[in-house]
């Protein structure tokens, strides 16, 4: 396999790869590749800090838009901090300690040894995946010089992502936003059970996925079956009257064919077969890895907890006279319930508690991005490539990964660093709409 693009700064061009042609800046790889040598890396490091050397000359006016997203629930895997233990062990093991002092227990042992149902428990998945995403967040900044401000206009991330990305944009402390989360995972996981207690039945989360000109009416349908709103801002206050039993609502609005509904599964099902009878169509149902009904009335006492933890002062040592959240960040950070940028500190604290509960416009923040901010460049941190998916099938996704002369990315493995440091460095002249500022 030929990649081109990758150009090593004249005084790395001696530690090059085999296959590396002078003036073509091409390398030769194997199809299979095997992990990434110590010289291999240090050819990357060494790439990589020559491209920032180029986007530091290069105006800010003329550079194309860049985004990093980060995923949410049910893309934890065990095993899934294997390879940048590995590949980047100083960097990697520090975090990892770092992450089982902040939460009080293993979560590492958990992540590596699993087993599966273990991980997948709230309380572990969430704070596994958001720690995951951080510390290849981290890999990228300290072993590549990768500096957000200067490389990133803004940052967003998907439910429980949105921490990662509240982190990656200067607003929250990564112990901060992990203990918090993790907090807020141990109360969704109790509200559960108590349901399950008092009402019985089975909870949980189902994608429906339908062609894009039925979106409308699968929504109204949801709504016109559930007899109470399932819009955004509404959840936090309706519903509290209707037993969890009864209760089926839109957690995630993902793209221009796919919702997401939270609740009893059985209620769900009932809903699927009332949408096929009376739409007219007959959309695609699968439950998701989630063992609880997210961003549904059922979650009501995370939000409480959750404002009292952001009323809270930093945990982090030497800023313990501070607020959690920082305002402004280093760069915006779009919100899943506005679909646009906090505003403020209060606005940060509101929101993010209410998510909770509340329906996440993932396509309505996408698009904004893509069509009023002209967001060109997408870089998706963390486990799996879902998220990916979902951006690239909105921004316009052609042939490998190429949109509107940019592109959409995702890392997942050390492997996947090289494509981006190459994606980045040749898209980095592409010119969507110069006079457009933030």
């Amino acid at each position: 396999m030929v990649v081109r693009g990758l150009a090593f700064p004249r005084q790395a061009r001696s530690l090059a790869p085999r296959g590396w042609k002078e003036g073509s800046h091409e390398v030769s790889i194997s199809p299979r590749s095997p992990p990434p040598t110590r010289r291999y890396q240090h050819n990357l490091r060494a790439a990589s800090r020559a491209l920032s050397t180029q986007h530091g000359a290069t105006a800010q006016k003329t550079k194309p838009r860049t985004a990093l997203f980060f995923p949410g629930q049910g893309v934890q895997k065990v095993g899934m901090l294997t390879p940048w233990l590995e590949t980047f062990p100083k960097t990697a093991k520090p975090i990892i300690e770092e992450v089982d002092e902040c939460l009080g227990f293993k979560l590492s042992d958990i992540i590596q040894n699993g087993p599966s149902k273990v991980l997948t428990a709230t309380p572990n998945a969430q704070p596994a995946i958001m720690a995951t995403s951080v510390l290849i967040l981290r890999v990228l900044q300290r072993e590549f010089g990768f500096d957000i401000p200067s490389r990133v206009d803004v940052t967003l991330g998907h439910s429980l992502g949105e921490f990662a990305a509240l982190v990656a944009g200067g607003y929250m402390e990564f112990e901060d936003s992990l203990y918090i989360l993790q907090k807020r995972a141990t109360v969704m996981a109790e509200a559960t059970r108590a349901a399950v207690e008092k009402y019985g039945g089975d909870y949980g989360m189902v994608a429906i996925v339908t062609e894009p000109a039925y979106l409308p009416r699968l929504i109204a349908a949801v709504d016109d079956f559930v007899g109470h709103g399932s819009s955004a801002g509404s959840k936090a206050e309706s519903s509290s009257d209707v037993a969890p039993i009864e209760q089926v609502l839109i957690a995630n609005v993902n793209s221009k064919n796919q919702i997401v509904l939270s609740g009893n599964i059985a209620k769900i099902k009932t809903l699927v077969a009332h949408v096929r009878q009376f739409v007219g169509h007959d959309p695609r149902a699968v439950r998701l890895n989630s063992d609880s009904p997210f961003h549904s009335p059922i979650m009501l006492p995370a939000v409480s907890v959750m404002r009292k933890l952001l009323a809270r002062k930093s945990r982090v040592k030497g800023r313990e006279d501070r607020d959690v959240v920082t305002f402004p960040g280093t760069i915006p950070c779009v919100s899943n319930l506005s679909a646009r940028p906090f505003r403020d500190k209060e606005d940060v604290k509101d929101l993010l508690a209410r998510q909770a509960v509340e329906t996440v416009r993932w396509w309505d923040s996408i698009r904004y991005l893509d069509q009023e901010e002209h967001v060109r460049r997408w870089i998706g941190i963390g486990p799996g490539k879902v998220g990916r998916n979902l951006v690239g099938k909105e921004v316009g996704i052609r042939g490998k990964d190429v949109v509107k002369g940019a592109g959409v990315w995702a890392i997942t493995t050390p492997q996947d660093i090289e494509e981006v440091l190459r994606g980045l460095e040749e898209t980095e002249c592409v010119i969507d709409d110069p006079e457009d500022q933030w």
